[in-house]
């Protein structure tokens, strides 16, 4: 177990609909800096590779009809000071990322990895190391509700945006918006993380 009895318990637990949605919306406005060419992998995971913690999370192109399959298009690792965006449908998934995903000391913390983690295999065989799903860590400790949405409503106070959630990851430019909500999604993973841990 990752987390405190004590610390867990300065959280609500659930949180409905009505109040989920009566918080403000917030979103991570730190920088971003996008990998989108085989040559920027080496000094970005250089730079995550300082790191103790970071927030993990993935996007994917959704499928619309029955049968349609898209690999995973961007994987997001939110640092201290910065998220760096991976785009995997344009430089693949390196052997420098997949190190710092297998590195055990440095801690992964993510929502629902039972199907990031499969997924990114399925581009390169890899061992995940360091990896915290906070849908299963938290449940133990007393929450009702897990995922994203409500996890960060009840953690940090304020409510995601979704509505990026279904574009396409594979767009040859990615716009503001959809680096905004990705970059978010694993920020909030970090900072849910730190909170729980009593760091900050």
């Amino acid at each position: 177990m990752h987390f405190k009895q004590d610390i867990a318990d300065r959280f609500e637990k659930e949180i409905t609909q009505e109040q989920l949605e009566s918080l403000s919306l917030n979103f991570y406005q730190g920088e971003i800096v996008v990998i989108d060419h085989p040559d920027q992998v080496k000094s970005a995971v250089a730079d995550l590779q300082s790191e103790d913690i970071l927030g993990f999370d993935t996007e994917t192109r959704p499928s619309f009809r029955k049968g349609e399959y898209h690999p995973i298009a961007l994987i997001q690792v939110a640092s201290a000071s910065k998220v760096f965006l991976f785009r995997t449908n344009l430089i693949g998934f390196p052997e420098p990322i997949r190190k710092l995903l297998e590195n055990k000391q440095i801690i992964k913390a993510g929502i629902g990895l039972d199907n990031d983690l499969p997924e990114l295999k399925k581009l390169h065989p890899f061992n995940p190391g360091g990896f915290i799903d906070l849908n299963k860590e938290l449940p133990p400790l007393g929450f009702i509700n897990t995922g994203a949405k409500k996890l960060t409503a009840l953690i940090l106070g304020f409510r995601l945006s979704k509505t990026k959630q279904t574009s396409n990851w594979e767009a040859f430019d990615l716009n503001q918006g959809q680096l905004t909500y990705a970059a978010t999604d694993a920020w909030v993973c970090r900072e849910i993380y730190l909170r729980l841990s009593g760091v900050s």
